[in-house]
């Protein structure tokens, strides 16, 4: 067994980062060396008081210690360790990429005033989730030892939970949306139209590159990113058949 050094380390770099950030965010506001109103996202602060940095803060704080904090770090070292590792394996820049379009797409529907929530976090972890309940949607998952069920309903029985215990609804709806419209435009649009409007920026594969973020990609990306299909399988729910590239 690995000691909890080492498991560290082998996480993925973009998960790691992300993780750790939300780790050190959340333990500074609960020992209350800074106050969570001075990183949440307030629109009127970001553009009349140039805070640009609440932009960013907001998705790094996961509530203060509770339970329900618990269970937002063991979701992105789980689902998201297993994107990063597996769907989005030496495509470091195409997952860097999912998270910073999830973020933005966070930030715009944040604006909309009957969906403003000040701090992003949950709703990012939540995009994690449900793109990860897209790509594995026929998973077992065994809910507290009492029933099991496919991922693909992972998503939707997280909200349930939060609906029963009292937490807020918004930032699961605010993540559900934002995963269903990258992986609407990234897989089901591209399947049935043969078209693809999301592709990873150049300037995100440069910054990977650059800073040597992750695995190498492979020579042919375009090739590799394609799977096999099994004759007779469908396509829509299977997870991800179809990948971008340059």
């Amino acid at each position: 067994m690995s000691s909890p050094g080492e498991y560290y380390l082998s996480l993925p770099p973009i998960i790691r980062a992300y993780g750790t950030a939300c780790l050190a965010v959340t333990t500074v506001c609960s020992l209350q060396l800074l106050h969570p109103a001075y990183i949440a996202l307030i629109y009127e602060d970001v553009f009349y008081r140039l805070q640009v940095w609440r932009l960013f803060t907001s998705f790094f704080f996961l509530g203060k210690f509770s339970i329900n904090f618990g269970i937002r770090l063991l979701m992105i070292a789980r689902y998201g360790v297993q994107l990063e590792q597996a769907t989005f394996d030496r495509r470091t820049a195409d997952f860097l990429w999912m998270m910073i379009f999830g973020g933005l797409t966070l930030l715009v529907l944040s604006a909309i005033p009957f969906l403003w929530n000040p701090f992003l976090g949950i709703s990012l972890v939540f995009m994690l989730l449900y793109v990860w309940s897209r790509e594995f949607p026929n998973a077992q998952i065994n809910m507290y030892g009492l029933v099991t069920f496919k991922a693909f309903y992972l998503p939707w029985t997280m909200l349930a939970l939060d609906v029963i215990f009292g937490s807020p609804i918004l930032p699961d709806l605010l993540g559900i949306i934002a995963g269903h419209l990258y992986y609407f435009l990234t897989v089901l649009h591209p399947l049935s139209t043969g078209r693809t409007y999301l592709k990873t920026p150049r300037w995100v594969q440069k910054l990977v590159r650059r800073y040597r973020i992750g695995a190498p990609a492979q020579v042919n990306s375009r090739a590799a990113a394609q799977p096999e299909q099994q004759p007779g399988t469908g396509t829509a729910f299977r997870g991800r058949s179809y990948r971008l590239s340059d």
